[in-house]
């Protein structure tokens, strides 16, 4: 990781921004649409039956149920609203209201490797951005890539999520201001088991 990289701090508490965001409904009905142009201008030996199933040359197949299933994963991976991010020379953790964390550690400018029973991770900076990248079982890969603006007070998270059902990747982008918690009416406590904590003070 280079000098440009270390200065670059995406560490404070993050509140989603939903003017700004994909509306994951809406990039699921684009996608089909493409998917239907694309299939229009295929050979006359192309198949889409009534239930939507697109027949894609590399074996690979696009149903409506199977795109369905892409969007509702993605829908579920981008959910957090608030993120609370530390960061120090060699690591990020990304914390994510309701969601598992996501934390990287990297060491003389390479990538972070981490092989488990439930699949591989890797992660780092490229350039200015932070990326995550998860290999699941059955054929799930989802990518994290997490670029702050220019004055530091917006973070974007682009995450795609690829299945080896469907031909195309569905991507989410999710825009994030910075906030004051305890400003913002939140009431943040430090606990054991999940570090700091920030609920809103009428829950």
């Amino acid at each position: 990781m280079g000098a440009a990289d270390r200065r670059l701090d995406l560490s404070g508490a993050w509140e989603l921004d939903y003017s700004q965001s994909d509306n994951v409904r809406t990039e699921f009905e684009r996608l089909l649409s493409e998917l239907r142009r694309q299939q229009e201008r295929a050979s006359p030996g192309g198949n889409t039956n009534r239930a939507g199933v697109v027949l894609g040359g590399s074996g690979q197949h696009n149903s409506g149920q199977a795109l369905l299933g892409l969007a509702q994963m993605a829908e579920l991976i981008t959910e957090p609203a608030l993120l609370e991010i530390s960061q120090d020379e060699h690591s990020v953790q990304v914390k994510r209201e309701g969601s598992f964390a996501l934390h990287c550690e990297f060491y003389d400018g390479q990538p972070s490797r981490v092989e488990n029973p439930m699949g591989s991770e890797v992660c780092g900076w490229a350039g200015h951005q932070l990326q995550f990248l998860i290999n699941l079982p059955e054929g799930l890969t989802i990518r994290h890539v997490l670029t702050r603006g220019q004055r530091g007070e917006r973070l974007r998270i682009t995450t795609t999520v690829w299945s080896d059902s469907v031909t195309w990747p569905f991507t989410v982008n999710r825009v994030y201001n910075r906030y004051d918690p305890e400003a913002a009416g939140y009431r943040c406590k430090q606990t054991l088991t999940r570090g700091r904590v920030c609920t809103t003070e009428s829950s």
